[in-house]
């Protein structure tokens, strides 16, 4: 029987992608893929989720691989890309939802530390029981190490979980360590369906 609900938090909760952050300046041509490449795939970028790196160190050495022009650009990626956030259009009336039918809510999200900033800004986060953040402990989606690392945290029997996140990999990762999971295509109204299935 499902008693926990657990949630992803980026293209889950709210929008984050490198088009859209980059759309917002208008970035186009070389500079656009310069940028796609040289900082939302940076290792470096990869290092903040992990917590082994703070933004100010992933800006510096990123900066350095980058023509001076794009300097500013980036380090508003960095710092600033939460400004403002977006939504998943009907995730946080979910969310809602699934509380007040007494379900336990929680969050399990790789991202960098700078995460418990923006938190309170997500609609839906005051319905949240906990978070569990992979720059906090470290370790990382789908790596069975964090899931287990919610599971002691809070006190979970897996088998009583139910966890959306968009990647497949990640709810691979979580059935590995005995944890049911949807993944997340952007429609809400299509995860209320499947929902059901689990939902008794």
């Amino acid at each position: 029987m499902i008693k926990n609900i657990i949630f992803d938090m980026g293209s889950v909760l709210i929008r984050f992608d490198s088009a859209l952050f980059l759309d917002r300046v208008n970035i186009t041509g070389e500079d656009r893929l310069i940028l796609q490449n040289r900082v939302f795939r940076s290792a470096e970028w990869a290092m903040t989720d992990w917590g082994t790196l703070d933004e100010e160190g992933a800006c510096e050495q990123i900066c350095k691989r980058l023509p001076e022009r794009l300097h500013a650009i980036t380090r508003s990626f960095i710092f600033d890309w939460d400004k403002p956030l977006v939504p998943i259009e009907g995730m946080a009336d979910l969310v809602k939802e699934l509380k007040d039918a007494g379900y336990k809510i929680y969050l399990l999200s790789n991202a960098s530390c700078r995460q418990h900033e923006y938190w309170p800004r997500i609609p839906g986060s005051q319905y949240f029981d906990g978070t569990l953040i992979s720059a906090d402990i470290q370790k990382i989606k789908p790596n069975a190490e964090i899931y287990e690392a919610l599971f002691e945290k809070f006190s979970l029997n897996p088998s009583e979980c139910l966890f959306i996140d968009d990647l497949g990999v990640n709810i691979a990762g979580g059935r590995l360590c005995g944890m049911e999971g949807i993944v997340f295509t952007g429609d809400v109204n299509e995860l209320r369906t499947e929902l059901k299935s689990y939902l008794k």
